[in-house]
């Protein structure tokens, strides 16, 4: 199972993404239509909201009077958190029930407003952003009956751009016309979502073989995003971006490597499922070239896991925790980082390999041509951790 989060601003057009998403055959789990549910005529939801605002709150059909609701919790912190209460755990519980019911092979897609707000991207495989114009969005809202004064208060009242920006793995642009928007979600479909959730099932990945392109500026914050993933599948344990993706500035093929620290590859074993289901499939023990003379080569043994989603290559090395590999491959990082003389020369040696170990535009043997240059910097990288001069 493929497990989506769906979001954006009020009036950025996130219905008509989650609409045809379901059209594809995902199965649509709607946050605002399960916060009405939880509330209808003769649920234990309205009763407690009537006991904690008053039967003001209720119409005379006896529904919830949600204008009535909204004015009294809207510019009251301590009575939006009351309703919180009562609302949030019934939606989260009938959330859980209808996921649970979805078939093992099917891509749900979690419709949620408050994604960002309430900190719950890393709970998805994948997060997908609809963003419109502040403008556009405030003459959708108007057009629905909303004064623009009001429609300004509720657009102001939510996540900023910056803010989704930072979590969004997918950015939909619905800023135009339905169809604009629409032919790209058919692309998210075919082109991503339906390989990833395959890629998750049967414990794989098929996407494109990295190549070395320059220096891109958003993969910190694409690995920030990744951690937050690992980190929420993994109970918390430690993750750290290593590998090239980590050095600024530095030419590198473009895969994120990440390493989850454990206490022992006992542990690692233990979490092959769980990483796996959450969109690390494993591909089974490894071996580091040992950087340290006379360590030996269990010592730099580890479990291997990648990404399974399609467009956006990780290497997930999982570790001793403080382990010699652990240690060098964060060393390593940061000698480079350090290091503009030693970050060069790396990058001069990374490029001219990469021209020439190729076959149909794909690097072959790349890792190994790079090994004899890795050993000598060994002894390089020793003398930076000493407070030596590494050059």
């Amino acid at each position: 199972m493929l497990r989506v989060g769906l979001s954006g601003g009020i009036g950025s057009g996130k219905s008509t993404v989650a609409g045809r998403l379901a059209e594809h055959g995902a199965v649509v789990v709607d946050a605002d239509l399960l916060a009405r549910e939880v509330v209808e005529p003769g649920t234990e939801g309205l009763a407690e909201i009537v006991e904690a605002f008053g039967a003001d709150v209720v119409g005379a059909s006896g529904a919830l009077n949600r204008p009535a609701l909204a004015a009294r919790v809207f510019s009251d912190e301590a009575a939006r958190a009351t309703l919180n209460g009562i609302t949030h755990p019934r939606i989260a519980a009938r959330t859980a029930e209808l996921i649970a019911a979805a078939p093992a092979e099917a891509i749900v897609v979690h419709d949620v407003p408050l994604l960002v707000e309430n900190g719950l991207a890393p709970l998805y495989h994948l997060v997908v952003i609809v963003h419109a114009d502040v403008e556009e969005r405030v003459r959708r809202l108007v057009g629905r009956g909303l004064a623009e004064d009001d429609a300004r208060r509720r657009v102001a009242a939510q996540a900023d751009d910056e803010q989704r920006r930072r979590v969004a793995d997918v950015w939909l642009d619905n800023s135009g016309t339905p169809d604009v928007v629409l032919s790209r979600v058919d692309e998210l479909w075919a082109d991503r979502l339906v390989p990833y959730e395959a890629n998750v099932r049967l414990r794989r990945h098929r996407g494109t073989p990295p190549v070395v392109v320059p220096y891109d500026g958003t993969w910190p914050e694409q690995a920030d995003r990744v951690v937050a993933r690992l980190r929420a599948v993994a109970g918390g344990r430690a993750v750290e971006h290593i590998g090239s993706t980590a050095v600024p500035g530095l030419a590198a093929k473009d895969v994120l490597d990440l390493q989850l620290g454990v206490r022992s590859l006992e542990e690692a074993a233990e979490l092959e499922d769980v990483l796996s289901d959450g969109g690390f499939p494993g591909l089974g023990l490894s071996e580091d070239t040992p950087r340290n003379p006379g360590d030996a080569p269990e010592l730099w043994r580890k479990r291997l896991h990648v990404g399974g989603d399609p467009k956006r290559r990780v290497n997930l090395h999982v570790r001793v925790e403080d382990g010699p590999a652990w240690r060098w491959a964060i060393r390593f990082r940061d000698w480079l980082r350090a290091d503009a003389a030693a970050r060069a020369e790396y990058e001069a040696l990374k490029l001219e390999l990469a021209g020439r170990h190729r076959v149909d535009g794909h690097s072959l043997d790349y890792a190994d041509a790079k090994d004899p240059w890795m050993a000598a910097a060994t002894a390089r990288v020793e003398a930076f951790y000493r407070g030596g001069q590494a050059s």
